[in-house]
């Protein structure tokens, strides 16, 4: 291990794999008088950003102003190398250098966060070129079916243990919950997820339904439970699919659920519905005329398909930290390219709801739940994966509340289907969150 490099390692305790991240430390020199252009670069980073209220603490202490606003927040740069990081690449930077400690943060993280965004969303309106350069996202990785498998494993193996510290005890949802009132818990807000899928799915008694990618099962079990319908959900992580599996004995709905641990591509047999909760942003765009046709064949003449995803008001990579650190292969598509899928096979488009704020809501909760555990969080991996699990929820959270993510629900059927609804009252009749929990 050299002095300007430290191997972080972390393990699934799913599977027993290690991953392996490779970040720069130096802490020499942290004490020493910043040079006048260091100065300079951390006041042409603010201009480039657009001049947001936040304040930065260099190594030694020296402070240095915002030009055109009050300072709400502060960021601390710990070393002078940090600086030269975040300069280099400040998507990619920020979240590595606030994760290995060397940058913190005084204030709300998620409102600095969604502050910088909004920031620097107005100042890209007058960038020249070549500052895109600097300000870099970069294409995500494969999601061919081998490389799927190491992308989901990447994020959702990291341990059922793990996810069950700060996700809903009611249903482990980790998608967008649905606050038709605000002052919903967690648990009530995600049932009324479900219950809002699957009355917009128009569900019944008897009829079969496809989930391509089922996380930990709640939406099939749901499904079965509450509307009597026999779910088969495709998924290829194997932590999930085990507490999936698992639940359903206990609760007693092997006869109507079948979790298949297999790629949705090998999805096959005709269905009443098609449902996807929050697996799109992980397909690929190149991949979506396939899943276009894969959804045409699986649906019966008179059946209903709901796509459930985040989403981009215009095509637009995502930022690369996330997507190297945490997401690998996303890709949020825009709304354009995500009706592509319905243009491509003729599909009708049924019904279209953007839960962007509710997404924000969804993550304070998350955020709250996983603060009180991060003790446990930190004996179970590190103070690094801790902080970098941090990072990604504020940013998430500030990404929905500045407008830069969407969360798009979709529901669509074959374009010659005239065994259509009237109108939606049926959905809105009865609230669809639970009084109690």
């Amino acid at each position: 291990m050299t002095e300007n490099t430290a191997q972080k390692t972390e393990q699934t305790r799913s599977t027993g794999k290690t991953h392996v991240l490779t970040l720069p430390t130096e802490a020499s020199n942290a004490d020493r008088q910043p040079h006048t252009y260091e100065r300079w670069l951390v006041a042409k980073l603010m201009r480039m950003a657009g001049s947001p209220p936040i304040r930065f603490r260099l190594w030694n202490g020296d402070v240095i102003e915002p030009e055109k606003a009050e300072a709400q927040f502060v960021i601390h740069l710990k070393d002078p190398k940090a600086l030269y990081s975040l300069v280099a690449n400040p998507n990619l930077a920020f979240g590595d250098l606030y994760s290995a400690g060397r940058l913190d943060v005084e204030g709300d993280l998620p409102e600095l966060m969604e502050a910088l965004y909004r920031s620097v969303h107005r100042a890209k309106q007058q960038w020249p070129r070549w500052l895109d350069a600097v300000w870099r996202n970069h294409n995500p990785r494969s999601t061919g079916i081998s490389e799927a498998k190491e992308n989901i494993h990447h994020h959702y193996d990291l341990g059922n243990e793990f996810y069950r510290l700060w996700l809903d005890q009611a249903a482990m949802q980790y998608t967008c919950a649905y606050y038709e009132k605000p002052d919903l818990t967690l648990e009530q807000a995600q049932l009324a997820k479900l219950e809002h899928v699957c009355r917009k799915l128009r569900l019944k008694p008897g009829m079969t339904v496809v989930e391509a990618g089922c996380g930990w099962g709640g939406l099939a079990r749901y499904m079965a439970r509450h509307y009597g319908v026999k779910v088969y959900s495709y998924n290829i992580s194997r932590a999930q699919l085990a507490y999936a599996r698992e639940e359903s004995r206990r609760q007693g709905l092997d006869h109507l659920v079948t979790y298949v641990e297999d790629d949705y591509r090998n999805i096959a047999g005709e269905y009443d519905a098609f449902v996807s909760i929050g697996m799109l942003e992980h397909v690929g765009k190149d991949n979506f005329p396939a899943l276009a046709e894969l959804i045409k064949r699986s649906l019966k003449p008179g059946g209903l398909a709901l796509l459930h995803s985040i989403g981009r008001n215009r095509p637009m990579l995502m930022n690369a930290w996330i997507e190297k650190r945490i997401f690998p292969g996303a890709y949020p598509p825009s709304i354009g390219e995500f009706m592509s899928i319905c243009e491509h096979s003729d599909f009708s488009v049924l019904d279209v709801e953007n839960l962007r704020l509710h997404y924000a809501q969804t993550l304070r909760h998350w955020m709250e739940r996983f603060t009180e555990n991060q003790a446990r969080v930190t004996d179970m991996y590190d103070a690094h994966f801790t902080r970098a699990w941090q990072m990604y929820l504020a940013g998430s959270i500030a990404a929905f509340r500045a407008g830069s993510l969407q969360l798009f629900q979709v529901v669509f059927t074959h374009g010659d289907n005239n065994q259509l609804p009237q109108n939606r009252c049926d959905i809105y009749s009865s609230p669809a969150a639970p009084e109690d929990v």
